[in-house]
């Protein structure tokens, strides 16, 4: 049975690379059917997200979503923000997996972030006390807390994984890291079978830079996974390989995490791997894993060759060459 899917195009480079998976999904042969939607920049009309979107979401339950551009300290908050809240996608899941054809300093990474997407500083509540003073809100709850962890547990049991690291700064944050931490150790006893233990933030940052093979399934409060998921994306070469799922108990969007590029859009030089990578999570989320597995296969072929490959992987291919040298090796 055929399975549509919300597809929100995104702006800057997001057409471009959701065109290129589109199409290279199509040529997979997997069961798929979009309904697109021009979103952020290019939605006109005043409307950042269109109506029509939320409604095919909310019919189809998975999204594939490019990049959209955040004003950075003026205009609008992130749509991104706003559509985790609003779906409660409370689970932020980022792979991050060393591959031997792009060179980086470290071939044994192999690092899955879980990143709790609807609360802590990363939802922006901030007051302006006074002309020279803001609050910012860091917000932590029990049950945000426990079902992350415990979805981060149940991925390393069901996937083989040996290990789940907490990380948190409960030194100083002793009441809101303090009870993310409690509540790790306290689920954690569920699953005796795997390793559990935890790490400062600022210490497990200094480790991935030395020693990343020492960490296996990572678990944090918001504002430190989005962090952490950027140093795990340069580990692997880069934000354009690092792939994203965002679940609730409902709903299920798939994105790439790296920005919009505008300073590139229109040139087709933008390299739709990570976008196209979400999408193989998304695959295999609705259960057509063999699809994920040809199209990742492809996708390492090409990346091997070295001779379709797009700037920012050292070679001078187009979008399109690179996505139709995948649908070759298809």
């Amino acid at each position: 049975m055929t399975q549509k899917i919300t597809v929100l195009k995104g702006d800057g480079i997001g057409p471009e690379i959701s065109d290129a998976v589109m199409k290279i999904l199509q040529a997979s042969g997997s069961d798929v059917e979009f309904e697109c939607f021009e979103v952020g920049e290019n939605a006109g009309d005043g409307e950042l997200i269109p109506d029509a979107a939320f409604t095919s979401f909310e019919q189809n339950r998975i999204m594939l979503k490019a990049p959209i551009t955040t004003p950075i300290g003026k205009g609008f908050r992130s749509l991104n923000v706003m559509l985790r809240k609003r779906y409660d996608l409370y689970a932020n899941i980022r792979p991050a997996k060393a591959n031997p054809a792009v060179a980086t300093p470290f071939s044994n990474v192999d690092i899955v972030t879980f990143r709790e997407n609807t609360e802590d500083l990363y939802i922006g509540e901030e007051t302006q006390v006074d002309e020279n003073t803001v609050h910012a809100l860091k917000l932590i709850t029990r049950k945000a807390s426990e079902r992350i962890i415990r979805d981060a547990f149940y991925y390393a049991q069901s996937h083989q994984r040996k290990k789940v690291t907490c990380v948190h700064k409960a030194n100083i944050l002793k009441l809101s890291d303090g009870m993310f931490l409690d509540i790790f150790h306290e689920i954690a006893k569920e699953f005796p079978h795997v390793e559990a233990d935890d790490k400062i933030i600022d210490a497990l940052c200094m480790r991935l830079v030395m020693n990343p093979g020492d960490f296996d399934v990572l678990v944090m409060p918001n504002l430190y996974g989005d962090i952490v998921s950027d140093l795990t994306a340069g580990l692997i070469g880069g934000l354009g390989l690092l792939p994203s799922s965002n679940m609730g108990k409902d709903y299920a969007m798939f994105e790439a995490v790296h920005g919009s590029a505008p300073d590139i859009a229109g040139k087709h030089i933008a390299n739709p791997t990570a976008l196209l990578w979400s999408a193989c999570m998304m695959l295999e989320h609705m259960g057509q894993v063999d699809c994920a597995r040809r199209i990742r296969k492809a996708v390492d072929h090409v990346l091997m060759q070295g001779t379709h490959l797009t700037p920012d992987l050292h070679g001078n291919a187009s979008t399109e060459a690179y996505r139709d040298a995948i649908i070759a090796a298809l």
